[in-house]
């Protein structure tokens, strides 16, 4: 199983949540290993006489992989579930658990980077039963815990921290059994950091994000 890259990140513009007693207490991060694995958006077939060939797989470049989830209980917060590296996981509340649907995409994946796995991760403190995969329009495999796809959230600058959570009131800290964490709830409801920028990127105000 490939180990997990976090690719950098820039951070522009967008209101944090106000930490309060609630902050956490960052944890220190080991360095992730650099790599760059491809997924399949299907499976190659051999076209019948007369048929549109089969197009090629999707290659998916520059793809974070994570090796492991914890469930764990945390000052403050609670019940939550990291990656392996310490950084904190979300759900959000437009995706859907039966069936699982992830509708983060785009902007909002930028934002939310979904949680991606060539396969099981390693689990400690989550029951097996619990942890699923969810295939995403890009053809890359999702995990789900409780048959909710997971996230990360670039607004956290360190490991252990959740600003994230009640984010647009739709993302909440998920635990280790796929359940929204509605601990330390923020007074009103902050909005997500904006996207970081790309190379191709227009000028110009696209509004606030919704996610």
């Amino acid at each position: 199983m490939a180990l997990m890259k976090r690719a950098g990140v820039v951070i522009v513009g967008g209101a944090l949540a106000a930490l309060t007693a609630c902050a956490p207490t960052p944890a220190n991060p080991n360095k992730a290993a650099d790599v760059k694995p491809v997924a399949n958006a299907g499976a190659e077939s051999t076209p019948e006489p007369g048929a549109s060939p089969t197009p090629e797989p999707v290659e998916v470049a520059d793809v974070n992989l994570t090796d492991g989830l914890i469930g764990k209980k945390v000052a403050r917060m609670g019940q939550v579930v990291t990656d392996d590296k310490g950084w904190v996981l979300y759900r959000f509340d437009r995706d859907s658990a039966k069936p699982s649907k992830t509708t983060c995409v785009g902007d909002c994946a930028r934002v939310w980077p979904p949680v991606l796995t060539d396969g099981k991760p390693d689990l400690k403190g989550i029951a097996d039963e619990k942890v699923d995969t969810v295939t995403r329009p890009d053809g890359t495999k999702q995990v789900t815990i409780g048959d909710w796809p997971i996230y990360r959230y670039i607004g956290d600058k360190k490991p252990g921290q959740w600003r994230g959570q009640g984010v647009a009131g739709t993302w909440f800290v998920v635990t280790p059994t796929g359940t929204k964490n509605l601990s330390c709830l923020p007074t009103g409801t902050p909005k997500a950091v904006a996207p970081p920028p790309v190379a191709d990127e227009q000028d110009g105000d696209t509004g606030a994000p919704s996610y």
